[in-house]
């Protein structure tokens, strides 16, 4: 393995290594080069060229500004998929008006074009305003829809003297609409209004039309939703945020360069600095204590020169909580012959521009700034940061952040401190942290104990001792951990609602917790409401047994579950199976066969497994709330198992094996369904292999050698590892190659790890080819493509 280029850097100044590696006695290396190859391979980056082609999409004269569109078709990367689904999952919710959040250099403008072209394909007219404030953008924002819509005449411009004639596709200055007095123009006679620069929004200009236009769909792109000067963009949009790039997407993307995060104690005690609920720590208490002496600046300095290579050529932001204290670090600083100013919302715009200039240019090594945190300071050479303004608002830690993550030639990471002190109790690392990592708090706490291993390529992230100590016990004191401590949150939490019903949902929001934090081992929300002293409904004769059932619903997200299961629910009568038809049968089936398999006798029939639920009111009620919560918590498009109309399946959804048997009729009518241990099924009376499999082997009882044999290729491609006994002309490899032509369907589900409950639903796939035998190595292609998350997810590598 190497390359060996013939090219300058490989024969005069490049260091290269080839490496030797043996497909006997190193199996695994070899299985994971080819897997990434094979990802790298299908990737949308390459294609084969086809020479008619380029010459039918190079027309010689390309439409009226002159530009010619590119042979190559714009394709989305997977992370740029998965924002546009979250718009598309918001549509189908039911809101018209959304927010895309994304980072400078993530393509928002050709996100916004590719939407437009599907709007064109659901919307029954799709008049179309473009709106930004500068005529370059417009300029490449016109260019970029064209070559989207394959349409060289597509759109006019209504910027600097031009004026559009046809009034059909707008691309147009806010300068030029409030000129024109678009006062007149009808609310609704755009259909589709895109915002580029959202954060504008909340300037007069931008506000007037925003008042006055009425488009079918809205959609606002921005990178910082946040203004410097405190306005809020999010009430056009119902205070939400449609679909946002997470920062380690954007650096796993290359859109954003690494950082390497440190730390630091500093010995300081802000526990007694008053607390304002909702807007943390006391600014004047806050800054009494940071410039009480030069010490703490002093200690700041001092790290910083421990952490870069050299301070001399550093260009630094500082984050400071006020404009005396960023004075006082600017003087400390100066003092020990750092280039060094500050800057706050109340330095002229000059001096503001000037100093910016400065830093950019190297005259200046550090920049101290106060509430500058978006438009006020864009730097792109910024390559240290310093957290000296202590908050637990993931937004502000984030966008303080971003200021170093800007790409440049000139660095190949950014250099973060961050100094810990002991905080008042309110404080919440875990918030502040929430930006960086997935998952839950319990997640969180594992990445600090085993210090960050899960991090984007080439980021690096550590805590010395006191700050991993002080990180890891605000975290675990921050909310309520056992469960004596939970139901007494629950109970402060209920004493605020006198009269009032408290729903889990309501409780979730209230105290921070999740609902891993609730459905903890056996115990459930009707226990947590025990043990809080609240009223249950009478419990049923098997009580207990059903309640802890509970917990295994806690991964459906789909629509179609949740509405059925609710109005399966909601009615103090059972829902009588007789008169149903038998998609909604097999619906209730997946359902009892989930909460109340172990509450009766392995032959009951469905009817008595239903009169068993409903026997028990307040699991019926958990239930209910529960799937309250759940329903907030949809994030993918889903689409119908069209192979099968009558198995109650949802495309990109998530289904124990149960529930897949369930969908199947596979046990009839019977309330009890048959376990299924082994990840591949075949259902002869449906005529449909299932392959249920796991991605990440990379614990457990998987060893290094089967990691890579499941894996996605390509958003449409799946290399599959058969069972260990199948040959190519068994009856099951036959199948398996032969399926299109025998009529037989190829249904896909995967997990990412082992100790997930139920499977990704990647729907009907294709045999393609295959490689070897027992096992059989089949690459399969799925019908529907995998969303971006779940291919970067599935993938052996994303480029």
């Amino acid at each position: 393995v190497g390359s060996s280029n013939l090219t300058y850097s490989a024969q005069q100044s490049g260091l290269e290594w080839n490496v030797r590696i043996s497909g006997s006695r190193n199996p695994d290396v070899t299985e994971k080069v080819a897997a990434v190859f094979d990802s790298y391979w299908n990737s949308v980056d390459f294609r084969p060229f086809d020479e008619e082609e380029f010459k039918r999409l190079t027309p010689s004269s390309a439409g009226r500004t002159g530009i010619q569109l590119s042979p190559v078709e714009v394709t989305l990367f997977p992370f740029q998929e998965r924002l546009l689904e979250q718009v598309a999952v918001a549509r189908a919710q039911g809101h018209r008006r959304n927010l895309l959040v994304s980072a400078t250099g993530t393509g928002k403008t050709v996100m916004a074009a590719v939407d437009f072209q599907r709007l064109r394909e659901s919307l029954p007219r799709t008049r179309l305003l473009f709106v930004a404030h500068r005529k370059e953008i417009l300029e490449q924002t016109l260019a970029t829809f064209r070559h989207a819509l394959r349409d060289a005449a597509f759109g006019e411009l209504w910027v600097g003297g031009q004026h559009p004639t046809a009034f059909e596709h707008v691309f147009a200055s806010i300068q030029s609409l409030n000129a024109a007095g678009f006062k007149d123009l009808a609310p609704d006679y755009f259909d589709v209004v895109i915002v580029d620069e959202f954060h504008h929004a909340a300037a007069a200009s931008y506000r007037a039309l925003l008042e006055h236009i009425k488009p079918a769909e809205l959609l606002g792109l921005t990178a910082t939703p946040e203004r410097a000067d405190g306005l809020s963009v999010l009430p056009y949009f119902d205070d939400r945020i449609a679909a946002e790039l997470r920062l380690w997407q954007a650096i796993d993307q290359h859109r954003l360069c690494p950082f390497l995060y440190y730390g630091i104690s500093d010995g300081m005690d802000l526990r007694n600095v008053p607390w304002r609920r909702g807007r943390g720590y006391d600014v004047e208490g806050l800054t009494n204590i940071l410039t009480a002496n030069d010490s703490a600046a002093r200690l700041v300095l001092q790290k910083l020169e421990e952490h870069v290579d050299c301070i001399d050529t550093i260009r630094c932001l500082g984050f400071c909580v006020s404009v005396s204290h960023a004075g006082f670090m600017a003087r400390v600083f100066q003092e020990a012959g750092v280039r060094a100013a500050a800057i706050s919302g109340g330095t002229s715009a000059a001096d503001r521009a000037g100093a910016l200039q400065r830093l950019a240019s190297g005259d200046l090594q550090v920049l101290f700034s106060v509430d500058l945190f978006n438009e006020g300071v864009d730097v792109p050479a910024v390559d240290t940061v310093l957290f000296l303004r202590p908050t637990d608002s993931a937004t502000l830690f984030l966008q303080q952040l971003g200021r170093g993550l800007r790409k440049s030639p000139t660095k190949t990471a950014c250099t973060v401190l961050d100094f810990v002190g002991q905080h008042h109790k309110e404080f919440r690392f875990d918030r502040r942290f929430a930006g960086l990592f997935e998952g839950s708090r319990k997640r969180l706490i594992q990445h600090i104990e085993r210090g960050f291993p899960f991090l984007p390529a080439g980021c690096h992230m550590e805590l010395d001792a006191v700050a991993s100590e002080r990180v890891l016990s605000n975290i675990k004191a921050a909310v309520p951990s056992h469960w004596g401590a939970k139901a007494e949150e629950l109970r402060r939490v209920a004493a605020t609602r006198p009269g009032g019903e408290l729903t889990l949902r309501d409780f979730l929001e209230e105290s921070g917790l999740a609902l891993d934090d609730v459905f903890q081992g056996s115990k459930t929300w009707s226990d947590l409401r025990e043990s809080a002293g609240l009223q249950n409904q009478a419990p049923g004769p098997q009580e207990t047994v059903l309640r802890r059932a509970c917990g295994r619903v806690l991964h459906i997200n789909d629509q179609q579950r949740l509405r059925c299961f609710r109005e399966f629910l909601q009615h103090d009568t059972p829902p009588d199976t007789e008169v149903m038809n038998e998609r909604d049968r097999r619906l209730l089936r997946m359902l009892v066969a989930s909460i109340a398999a172990k509450a009766v006798p392995k032959n009951a029939s469905l009817a008595d497994g239903v009169r068993v639920l409903w026997s028990h009111p307040q699991v019926c009620a958990e239930l209910i709330d529960l799937i309250e919560v759940l329903a907030s918590n949809i994030d993918h498009i889903h689409r119908p198992l069209e192979t099968h109309p009558d198995a109650p399946l949802m495309v990109h959804a998530c289904y124990t094996r149960v529930e897949l048997l369930a969908a199947f009729g596979v046990g009839g009518d019977r309330a009890v369904v048959a376990p299924w241990q082994t990840g591949v099924r075949w259902v002869p009376e449906a005529n449909v292999d299932l392959l249920a499999f796991t991605l990440d082997k990379s614990s457990g009882s998987f060893s290094p050698t089967t990691r890579y044999k499941d894996y996605a290729i390509a958003p449409d491609l799946i290399h599959w590892e058969s069972q260990g006994a199948v040959r190519t002309e068994s009856g099951t490899g036959r199948r398996y190659r032969g399926h299109a032509e025998q009529g037989s369907t190829i249904l896909l589900f995967a997990r990412l790890r082992a100790d997930d409950r139920s499977f990704w639903c990647l729907g009907p796939a294709t045999y393609v080819k295959h490689e070897s035998e027992r096992p059989m190595q089949i690459t399969w292609r799925l019908r529907y493509p995998l969303p971006g998350d779940l291919f970067a997810a599935f993938a052996a590598a994303v480029a």
